[in-house]
């Protein structure tokens, strides 16, 4: 099979799709919905390899079809011995070579209609890449707002509502700031763009598309150019939260980091450079306090809205802002609704100057 867009890697039609390269190889990158069905693991792999450059191509083949042999009885017995005989897989290794060939041909003898992707998982990279230098095809709205204002929750609640989103920290497993690591750590870069590609492959071009207002980074992960220029270009809706609100939904929505106190001075210690050592002790005062009210609302004050402001008064994009009076969980779903009306009639206003939804009192 080929793989000549995303659409046709989305919609193969194909029962399963394994993929059998190394774990190593599929934690970083895979297509989507695949499972693994390594026909050599990493050890053996490494050992092949090596087998091929010191002593010869023929000994190498000869040891990795024994292996493959191996592994893919194991399979047979386990992960595919229910499997019934209708059943069509589509395989794949990395060029789409030996490992998917000798393993789409044993599937292919007991009776089933086992089909290889050309080119392998080079050809799905390259799908990506194409796929990603395109800039969205929906019309994309930005929601923006200073550190604290709950843009990632809205969203997700928004999509939950039926809004389109991309939820760029969710892709990127990453709050997107220096207290933004999360448990599990990110994914490869590779990765990253793999379930953009397929998020961004599943947008309707008639509806608008809510993007959270990013840099140009999230963590170790650097957004593709072509979704950057579309955000650099996009209209946003900017939420206007209280300090003292923004603080108690900071203090919630981190309670993994306040409780690990060591981590907590170890992020307070990355803003030294920016910082004076009097500063960097408070905010260290207040952690060890457990003043985590107090501590957020001091680091939004001091070093996250001036870096917002200061950016701002830079931007030439197109804005809205919408007044946000609280972020307590109840209010929440609220926001969301406002935030897909106020998006729907960003894209049909025209023209964005001084643009201003403000919520009904009492709701946020």
């Amino acid at each position: 099979m080929q793989l000549l867009s995303l659409g046709a890697a989305l919609d193969h039609g194909f029962d399963t799709v394994i993929d059998v390269r190394s774990p190593s190889e599929f934690v970083r990158d895979h297509l989507p919905g695949a499972i693994n069905l390594p026909v050599l693991d990493d050890e053996e792999r490494a050992r092949v390899g090596t087998i091929y450059k010191q002593v010869a191509p023929f000994e190498a083949r000869k040891v990795g079809a024994a292996l493959v042999a191996r592994n893919a009885a194991a399979h047979l017995e386990g992960a595919l011995a229910e499997m019934p005989g209708g059943w069509r897989p589509l395989v794949y290794c990395w060029r789409g070579g030996q490992r998917s060939g000798s393993f789409a041909t044993i599937l292919r003898q007991i009776g089933w209609r086992a089909e290889v992707v050309e080119g392998g998982y080079k050809a799905w990279r390259q799908v990506v890449i194409s796929a990603l230098a395109a800039p969205p095809v929906s019309p994309v709205v930005l929601l923006d707002g200073n550190t604290g204002a709950a843009k990632t929750e809205i969203l997700r609640v928004a999509a939950a509502q039926g809004a389109q989103v991309i939820d760029l920290e969710g892709l990127a497993n990453h709050r997107g700031s220096i207290f933004g690591a999360m448990p599990g750590g990110q994914p490869a870069q590779t990765g990253f763009e793999s379930r953009l590609a397929e998020a961004l492959a599943r947008l309707d071009p008639a509806r608008p598309v809510l993007i959270e207002a990013e840099s140009a980074t999230l963590g170790a992960l650097t957004l593709p150019k072509g979704l950057w220029r579309a955000i650099s270009a996009a209209p946003r809706l900017r939420l206007v939260v209280p300090l003292a609100e923004r603080a108690r939904y900071l203090a919630r929505a981190y309670g993994d980091i306040c409780a690990d106190p060591l981590l907590l001075a170890r992020l307070i210690d990355r803003l030294r450079p920016y910082h004076s050592a009097e500063r960097i002790q408070h905010w260290h005062g207040l952690a060890g306090q457990g003043a985590f009210e107090a501590l957020a609302a001091a680091l939004m004050a001091e070093h996250y809205d001036p870096r917002y402001e200061k950016h701002r008064a830079r931007a030439t994009h197109r804005s809205a802002t919408l007044a946000v009076e609280s972020l307590a969980p109840e209010t929440v779903a609220s926001c969301a609704a406002q935030v897909i009306t106020a998006a729907e009639a960003l894209i049909r206003g025209g023209d964005f100057a001084d643009f201003t939804l403000d919520a009904p009192r009492g709701i946020a």
